[in-house]
């Protein structure tokens, strides 16, 4: 950011210019990048099908048809693919493809990149209360309920 931007922006309420890490995402930002990841997520799966497509086609040409996937498989593979996924992205940048469209960047309470065991525990949290990000509409400080129990925040970084 040029220093002309820097100081044209208003100042914090103690002085000191708000830079964008200090701005907690919204819900619309937030919800916008996670549509963006499941997509990703589903894109992987559509992925990992074909794969095993492409398998059984070069392994048995003569008895080669389409595998059928059950529910329970199709779940289990979103799950672990979405707490695999997320995780990875967290724990190296604080960035998921969604949150890279958005600008956004998840942060832990020193506001840098999470650990790999939070990034996990966020995954997984994230993968299985998604309605927790719906917190971040009612919350003062725009946290989602992963954010209070992990002590994260996602803020814009641009």
């Amino acid at each position: 950011m040029s220093e002309r931007a820097a100081r044209d922006r208003p100042p914090a309420a103690d002085g000191r210019a708000v830079r964008d890490s200090d701005r907690p995402a919204g819900i619309v930002s937030r919800g916008i990048a996670a549509i963006v990841d499941v997509v990703v997520v589903m894109l992987i799966l559509v992925g990992c099908y074909f794969v095993v497509v492409v398998w059984r086609l070069l392994t048995s040409v003569r008895h080669f048809a389409f595998p059928q996937m059950d529910s329970v498989f199709t779940v289990a593979g979103f799950v672990v693919i979405s707490v695999v996924y997320l995780a990875s992205c967290w724990a190296v940048s604080g960035r998921t493809p969604g949150a890279v469209l958005m600008g956004l960047r998840v942060v832990d309470r020193r506001g840098k990149t999470p650990r790999p065991m939070t990034a996990v525990l966020r995954a997984l949290f994230c993968t299985f209360f998604a309605a927790g990000l719906f917190w971040s509409a009612i919350d003062a400080r725009r946290r989602s309920v992963p954010d209070v129990v992990m002590r994260t925040r996602v803020v814009y970084s641009r």
